[in-house]
């Protein structure tokens, strides 16, 4: 069963401990190709940090990470 990720806000350490993970990914594209700043601004513990997180993975190149996600096809 997978766990919830309670106060995990390191994405290499949700997706191989298998904790449930929403995939937003489609972001991280769409902001690939959107511009060059950004402002994100959303209420505390809405996800910002895993975001960012997230986004270095990406960008890291640790494309095995995303397997089954949104960005590991596109």
């Amino acid at each position: 069963m997978k766990k919830l990720p309670i106060g995990i806000q390191n994405f290499k350490e949700m997706v191989s401990e298998g904790y449930y993970y929403v995939d937003k990914t489609a972001f991280v594209r769409k902001l690939e190709e959107s511009g060059k700043y950004f402002f994100l601004s959303r209420p505390r513990r809405f996800g910002k940090s895993l975001f960012l997180d997230t986004l270095k993975e990406a960008f890291s190149g640790n494309k095995e990470l995303f397997k089954g996600l949104y960005l590991y096809d596109n």
